[in-house]
């Protein structure tokens, strides 16, 4: 009885299965449909992502709600507009500078817009550099500029355009840089992701059609998943990466998933079946490995709320709608095609198409592991020296947030950035607003207090410069004072800084006297976030890999073997962190994939990376297992069953990770450092599975368990769900 619902949902799997294939004609038109219709409606209706995201609780939160509160002119998010003029100082062109000025200000969303030039000589201008040739009006907002629409920088252009007319260089900087920044549709990276896909598909399987046929499926799939992702963006807000994330593993998971079951029905094929019953049976097969890889991979990304902050949990949600899409095209798509072109699939090919269980025990799959059985201990020995020697940069992991130095020159806000460190140093471009609130101190006290306070922030080590306290707000209740590092924004000094200010310096100050003190402005609310990311990290990966083993002891109903994949998996994403860090931390190789220097490895992105690799590392592991295990049931005999399950899935695991590891290796091409950063550290994540985990560890271990690796204790068995992860017992 307790069998009774997987029974009949593998019957449904199957029944689908057979059902697209006899169908095919009226369930491809149904999806292309839906691709028309929901790409229409995207261009039409569809919503913008940006990097909107606030950190209730931070004290840079509440110290920029007080400013906006109390002096929104200081308040809200600022964009700078950087001007330069080497043939002489920017005073020269005075009128044209109070002209833009005047401009902005009267734009959309402009709080206020502050000129650089003093109003009259003998007055402090902070925003000019000592020879009057570098300035910049900053600009605030009240809305985050990134999720202004494109066209709002043409407005712009035009309020500055007097100050280009007169020969000045202008560039911007901050969230008005960003918002400038030419859009990447990462078009070149899929278009080489694909053709890489393509030659490994012919070569390992030899049929066009067949290497052909998973290739438009999760093309299919993943527009209508960016389609559903782009409505959903105009009633929530996605970040910016959203869309080249959910495309990296749309394509990756799609083509895998429509590869396992061309590969499963090319085989009932070569066995004589009829290719509608042959859909079936690998809808039924390989179709509920999917259903439940796929399942695991959106488990995973949804573990990503548990970080508690929207920006993240939105992330995992994005990549989770093309996962979605790409396993129901799997499911109803694959087979439909399948049932289109049916026993015609191998006609056209580039050689001899061979399936999956073509090789026999002398093949070169069983002999090797069969060495595997005869020394486990010195597989087991290389694969940990690998990956440790991979992983010991992780131990020099330093999260940060990437400013703007590191982007291309072609980018403004980069050349804003060169000029205000030349202008100004580097810590001018992410300043810290110090902020003092004194609603609780008489009135009588505040003037010593400000006197403390400046003595205090006189001479604080990392400091290039720290202005005056000054009363602001027409009630005075706010001290507020600006912080230069010596260092730019994205270096450890600024984040030392940082620290030192809001925990020593600023307490210490106001001490007894009922002020309280932030530290705020952009620069410090990502400071905010990259440590909110490090203490809630290691919360992400406990329950991603508590979720892993769960779903792998219910599928396997083998202790050891769940222990064995939250582990492995462990150490897997352990070397491609390593990799990241001599990446782009140590500067390894980050010049040649155009990276200007070295940064900080981005906070979200090693959180985002665990979630996604945990969850496809599932497709491998629940596709490898599954033959271990069917084979282990029927003979009993460990060993064989770890031979018998590399024979049949290694060369398909080999080509779906080459699959994989070429489309997020393509993305490294993309301009944006983020999407570099998950391409490199996702694509070496799944080298590694595929490779050294797949090849060396899990046979390595599964031999040395032998049968103990199928033991779980009655009392668990009794409480677990029973889940068919291949359904062969039901594939009739």
């Amino acid at each position: 009885m307790g069998d009774e619902p997987t029974k009949k949902r593998v019957r449904g799997l199957r029944g689908l299965g057979e059902w697209c294939a006899r169908r095919f004609v009226v369930v491809i038109l149904a999806w292309l449909a839906a691709l028309g219709v929901l790409h229409g409606l995207q261009n039409t209706v569809g919503g913008t992502y940006s990097d909107d995201f606030e950190l209730p609780g931070t004290q840079s939160k509440t110290g920029q709600d007080l400013l906006g509160v109390n002096a929104p002119a200081l308040g809200g998010f600022a964009g700078q507009v950087v001007m330069s003029d080497p043939n002489g100082p920017l005073s020269a062109v005075q009128g044209q500078i109070n002209q833009a000025v005047a401009a902005l200000g009267k734009l959309d969303h402009v709080v206020s817009a502050q000129s650089p030039l003093p109003a009259s000589a003998g007055q402090p201008a902070p925003a000019l550099s000592a020879d009057g040739k570098i300035g910049y009006i900053t600009v605030r907002f009240n809305q985050n500029p990134t999720s202004f629409d494109q066209s709002y920088i043409g407005e712009v252009d035009t309020a500055v355009a007097p100050v280009r007319a007169a020969g000045v260089q202008v560039e911007y900087g901050g969230a008005l840089g960003e918002l400038a920044r030419p859009k990447a549709t990462d078009l070149k990276s899929e278009a080489i992701g694909f053709a890489v896909a393509i030659v490994v598909l012919l070569i390992g399987f030899g049929s066009v059609l067949a290497a052909g046929l998973p290739l438009v499926t999760a093309l299919i799939s993943v527009i209508v998943g960016l389609s559903c992702l782009a409505l959903l963006a105009r009633a929530f807000t996605f970040g910016t990466v959203s869309p080249t994330l959910a495309t990296m593993i749309g394509l990756g998971v799609g083509i895998d998933y429509a590869l396992f079951l061309t590969t499963r029905h090319r085989q009932q094929l070569m066995d004589g079946v009829d290719p509608v019953r042959a859909a079936g049976r690998a809808n039924t097969t390989s179709g509920r490995a999917v259903l439940v890889s796929g399942c695991t991979v959106i488990v995973a990304l949804a573990g990503l709320y548990v970080s508690r902050v929207l920006f993240i949990g939105k992330l995992g949600a994005a990549a989770a709608v093309t996962v979605a899409t790409a396993v129901v095209g799997a499911l109803t798509l694959v087979p439909a095609l399948l049932g289109l072109v049916g026993r015609r699939i191998d006609r056209l090919h580039v050689r001899k198409p061979i399936a999956e269980e073509t090789a026999g025990e002398s093949g070169a799959l069983y002999r090797y592991a069969q060495s595997v059985a005869r020394r486990p201990w010195w597989f087991l020995a290389a694969g940990v020296i690998v990956i440790g020697v991979l992983a010991i940069p992780l131990f020099s992991l330093r999260l940060g947030h990437i400013d703007d130095g590191a982007d291309p020159t072609s980018f403004t806000d980069r050349r804003a950035y060169d000029l205000i460190t030349t202008g100004f140093g580097p810590g001018a471009n992410g300043p810290l607003t110090v902020v003092v609130d004194q609603a609780n101190v008489p009135q009588d006290n505040r003037a010593a207090l400000a006197t403390n306070l400046q003595k205090a922030l006189t001479g604080v080590p990392g400091a290039a410069s720290i202005s005056p306290p000054q009363a602001t707000g027409s009630n005075g209740v706010l001290l507020t004072s600006t912080a230069v590092s010596t260092a730019r924004p994205q270096d450890k000094q600024t984040q030392q800084l940082f620290d030192h200010l809001r925990k020593d310096v600023l307490p210490q100050a106001v001490a007894g006297t009922g002020a309280t003190t932030y530290v705020t402005g952009s620069t410090a609310a990502q400071l905010d976030f990259v440590e909110l990311m490090a203490r809630r990290l290691p919360v992400i990966i406990a329950v991603v890999v508590g979720l892993a083993f769960l779903i792998i002891l219910a599928v396997f109903r083998g202790l050891l073997v769940a222990v064995k994949a939250a582990v492995l998996n462990l150490l897997s994403i352990s070397a491609s962190y390593g990799v990241l860090v001599a990446v782009f931390q140590w500067g390894w190789g980050g010049p040649g994939l155009g990276v200007a220097g070295t940064v900080p490895i981005e906070s979200y992105a090693p959180m985002i990376m665990f979630a996604i690799v945990f969850g496809l590392s599932m497709d491998y592991e629940v596709f490898l297992l599954s033959r271990v295990h069917e084979f282990w049931l029927t003979t009993g005999q460990g060993h064989e069953s770890v031979a018998h399950g590399l024979r049949i899935t290694a060369r398909v695991i080999t080509c779906a990770a080459l699959i994989m590891v070429s489309v997020f290796s393509a993305f490294i091409l993309s301009h944006d450092i983020v999407v570099k950063m998950l391409g490199l550290g996702l694509a070496v994540s799944v080298l590694i599975d595929a490779t050294v985990v797949r090849l060396l560890l899990v046979p390595a271990v599964m031999v040395l368990f032998d049968h103990r690796a199928w033991w779980t204790p009655r009392w668990l068995d009794r409480l677990l769900p029973h889940i068919d992860a291949e359904g062969a017992a039901q594939a009739d």
